[in-house]
């Protein structure tokens, strides 16, 4: 297995039947169509995962090219479906909290997330464990005067309660975890770690992977 960082939010897991795409955006170094060419030759099947709508989250183009190869599917998110308008009979599942989809290749836990969306873990046959946040975070704002923060409707204390019990709902399922994809947003400053450490203290991770870094205007 091998874990490939393509930009933002996004990363590649693949392995030699198939690929497990997470929250494709933009691939500025055309990494990730690299891979989807060698997926076409090698017959490989893709799965591209949604953890929300969000822009920063999601490429329109990922509905067309579901439709074109039929070995690559689609698992969007809820709100992704509904905001994106993505055809209904188009997923082969669509993500809810507390869902668990089962495919060829893994099965995927479906858990809660302190933004809008869902967070994953991904269990490989093998046993590997794969959790990618998308944004569940402790979105922990400390500036008043940070235009961000606006963006948060409940309080420092609300948003602390709520990503601590996101963690404890996954801790249940998976006491410890291979990787773990989390956002390190430099928008919250001197609180850009709280959530990561947090994550760390609830669960043992063998390989922390950082996400989400880049500055940018949503």
């Amino acid at each position: 297995m091998t874990l490939n960082y393509i930009h933002h939010s996004c990363f590649v897991l693949s392995e030699p039947e198939f690929l497990i795409i997470y929250d494709y955006w933009q691939d500025p170094q055309g990494q990730l169509h690299h891979l989807l060419d060698e997926a076409v030759r090698e017959k490989k099947e893709v799965y591209f995962i949604i953890s929300h709508f969000h822009q920063d989250h999601y490429n329109q183009d990922i509905p067309l090219w579901c439709q074109k190869h039929d070995k690559w599917h689609l698992l969007p998110s809820y709100d992704t479906l509904r905001r994106r308008r993505i055809d209904k009979n188009l997923p082969l599942a669509v993500l809810r909290f507390g869902d668990v989809v089962e495919t060829r290749h893994f099965s995927l836990y479906v858990y809660r997330s302190t933004d809008v969306g869902v967070s994953t873990v991904t269990l490989l046959h093998d046993g590997t464990t794969l959790y990618h946040a998308g944004d569940n975070n402790n979105w922990y704002f400390t500036d008043p005067n940070n235009p961000d923060a606006d963006r948060v409707k409940v309080s420092l204390d609300q948003m602390e309660k709520l990503f601590l019990s996101t963690l404890r709902d996954i801790k249940k399922d998976f006491p410890k975890l291979d990787h773990a994809m989390f956002p390190v947003d430099p928008r919250l400053e001197q609180e850009m770690l709280r959530g990561l450490f947090q994550l760390q203290h609830a669960i043992p991770i063998a390989h922390i992977h950082p996400m989400h870094f880049c500055l940018f205007e949503p």
